[in-house]
This record gives structure tokens, sequence and C-alpha cells, in this order.
């Protein structure tokens, strides 16, 4: 009988624990869980005799991965993926997933939300503005840039788009494709960042691009930190005080922000992008059906670490 693990030092809401174990059991598999543990050793421990692996945010890296000796798969019930070396996943024959697309509407929401926080001046009283009418650009074309554009459209926003890779997919839908990342922020009066923290888009967010911002540019981050380049943020945001910065996830120069940027930025008080209890359930249940089509199809559709 394979045996699941489900890993999480933030627990999953009940609703969507119970609909993650009935997946598992209604295949014939054994379902465990660790929760809210406070030590690395309780996860090793934990994953000595597993099949397969579901985590949210915890770090599985190397000791983890050798500990389990058994595991055939991991599966991190959201997009990002870099609290698992999937190198030495790849080592052990260990094949890695996430669940791409679970999580999009509520990021997107939250973006959206950010974006009305930040053009109506934070809430604080002050004249501010609308979305309506305003040009929002998308950095990267991904399934939470899709939501966004969803809403944005229904908010009345004009929408173009900076995308590598989605070009096709982007002007199927009649989004304008501009053709350079600083094309993107010279047209935009609100940019909403959705590339993942590797490759080309690493600090890809730098002063270069950030300077062809527009007056009184908005600029909303969901993804991850590491793709801003933080000491070209900081300095335009001294440079430009008609700019900016609000994001679900805290820089390293938060300190910065706190001395020199206040009332110009936000950001909330943990990674909020997924905290929501649909999301939550959703990428919880696609992990556990994953890993069900993995044992008894070998589908390996959603692998990141080919």
């Amino acid at each position: 009988m394979k045996k699941v693990l489900v890993a999480t030092d933030k627990p999953f809401a009940p609703e969507a624990k119970n609909k993650i174990e009935k997946v598992i059991r209604k295949a014939g598999y054994q379902f465990t869980t660790l929760e809210s543990y406070t030590s690395k050793s309780e996860f090793i421990a934990a994953v000595a005799d597993v099949d397969a692996i579901i985590v949210r945010s915890d770090i599985v890296d190397a000791e983890v991965l050798e500990a389990a000796q058994n595991a055939k798969i991991v599966v991190r019930a959201g997009s990002g993926y870099d609290n698992v070396d999937c190198q030495a996943a790849r080592e052990r024959g260990i094949v890695v997933m996430n669940t791409p697309g679970q999580n999009a509407n509520a990021v997107a929401e939250l973006a959206i939300g950010l974006a009305i926080y930040g053009i109506r001046e934070f809430f604080s009283g002050k004249s501010g503005g609308e979305l309506r009418g305003r040009t929002l650009g998308l950095h990267g074309f991904g399934y939470v840039a899709r939501n966004v554009f969803r809403i944005a459209r229904a908010l009345g926003m004009k929408v173009i788009v900076f995308t590598r890779y989605s070009k096709s997919a982007a002007a199927a839908i009649g989004l304008k494709v501009t053709d350079s990342l600083e094309e993107l922020y010279r047209k935009s009066d609100v940019v909403s960042i959705h590339v993942p923290a590797r490759g080309e888009h690493l600090r890809s967010v730098s002063y270069s691009v950030l300077q062809e911002l527009k007056k009184g540019a908005i600029v909303i981050n969901t993804a991850r930190k590491e793709v801003v380049n933080e000491a070209d943020l900081c300095r335009i945001m001294e440079e430009r005080p008609d700019i900016r910065y609000l994001s679900d996830i805290e820089p390293d120069c938060k300190a910065v922000f706190a001395e020199k940027f206040s009332g110009r930025y936000y950001f909330t008080p943990k990674k909020m992008g997924a905290q929501t209890a649909e999301a939550n359930t959703n990428a919880g249940v696609a992990a556990a059906e994953q890993i069900v089509a993995f044992f008894e199809k070998g589908n390996v559709e959603f692998q990141v670490n080919k």
C-alpha cells in the first residue's frame, strides 16, 4: 500500500485536509499527516517510510530527500517550488511537481486589491484615483496574469503585456504585446509582476526598467521578491517620489522603505497571494490527484525537475 504524507508547518484548512484525505484513501493509499511541526528532525523522521509527500511552503532540501528512502514524488501544493531542492530530487530519481493555476484567482484578486489600495492613496483619506480607463501592464502572462487580465478588463482597464513565451496566447485574446519590458513599464499606469524567480527573471525588474515608469505609476509584485533588483528599486523610489510599490512579500530592504518612503508602499504581513480557503483547497486536492495519477497512470504532466 502506498503511503502519502502531508507535511505542513502551516496546516491546510480542515475542509481542505478532509478532501485531500478522501482522494488519497479512495485510491487505496495510506494517508498520514505532520502538522505544525517545530523542528526539521520531526520532518525527517516523518518521511522515512513514505512513497509520496505533499508540502506547502515547507523546505524539502537534500537532507530531507535523503531520509525519504521510499519517496517517488514530492508535490508542492502551489505554483512556486523554490522550497524544494529539485536537483537533489532528480539525482535521487524523485519527481517534483507543483500545482499551477490552482491559486491563480486568489493571487489575481489580491493583485487587483493592492492596485485599488495604492491608487486610492492607501485609504488614508486623501483623494485618490480610479482604475477604470488606466493602463495595466502585465509583466508575464501565466495563470495568475491571465486572471488579472480578466478582472482588470471587467473594471474597464486597458491591458498590455510583455511575455517571451506566451505571445501567441496573449495576441489570441486581443492583448497588445510590447516589444520590450521597458516599453511595458513606460506605457503602464499600473504594472503587475507575474514571473517566476528563476532564469532571466531574477532581478529583471532593474533600474533600466524602473526608470521608464510613468509619472504616478504603481508597481504591484505578487510574484517573488527575487525578481526585483532591490537596490535599484530603492534607488528609483528615492529619485521618483511619485512611484508607489505594493507587494505581498516583504523585501530585504524593508527597513529602507520604512525610513524613507512612508505613505508610498505596502507589504502584507506574510506571503498572502494564495491565502484563501478556496485556493488552499484547490491546491491541496490537485496535489493529491496528481500523486494518484502519477502512481496509477505514470502521469508526469506537472513535473518541474525534468
